[in-house]
């Protein structure tokens, strides 16, 4: 079987049930975004696998990184299976992976000082990976609430989406403070 297939090479693809959609639909947008957010998590767990010097704190988060990868490629698969399809898929994301953010997010906030003015996306490169990871998280929640205006879409991928990128936030200050490297404070022109 070969990698390519020469049937998107109209601009189209297919949705899981068959349904031929643009290639800029926004079902697609949404679940490109949850695939790309994928891909920038292996960015940052390869990365923490590679630093022999990486603090505890950030080997501790690597590994909650690989379930949420596998929570992000349910979502897709249930962002790419329309609900006309007539297939009835398992709740991709539940209201307890929700709550397992939460806790994460909990976790690490009593990890570093309170935060007492907004912060540039800098520091280690761990935190600034997270950053990446929080601001593709944000794009993805956009294009699924843009597309939940017109179809359904489970209320719990927008949820996950959105904590998911406070908990990369929060793994961003996590990221910085155990390395001893200070945030950048946003400072507004005077």
């Amino acid at each position: 079987m070969k990698l390519y297939t020469k049937t998107g090479d109209d601009g189209r693809t297919s949705l899981f049930d068959g349904t031929r959609v643009r290639k800029d639909h926004v079902r697609v947008c949404s679940y490109g975004d949850v695939d790309e957010l994928n891909a920038q998590i292996g960015v940052v767990r390869s990365l923490i696998d590679a630093a022999s010097d990486a603090p505890a704190d950030v080997r501790e988060i690597a590994e909650y990184l690989r379930g949420i990868q596998s929570d992000l490629f349910a979502i897709g698969a249930e962002l790419a299976t329309p609900p006309t399809s007539g297939r009835k898929s398992k709740a991709s994301v539940t209201d307890a992976d929700v709550a397992r953010l939460e806790g994460w997010i909990d976790s690490a906030c009593g990890k570093v000082p309170p935060l007492t003015t907004f912060v540039l996306p800098a520091g280690t490169i761990f935190a600034s990976q997270f950053h990446v990871c929080r601001t593709v998280s944000r794009r993805a929640e956009r294009n699924v609430v843009h597309l939940a205006g017109t179809e359904d879409v489970a209320e719990n991928v927008v949820i996950y989406l959105n904590r998911l990128s406070d908990l990369f936030f929060a793994w961003s200050r996590v990221a910085n403070c155990s390395a001893g490297c200070a945030e950048a404070p946003w400072r507004p022109k005077a």
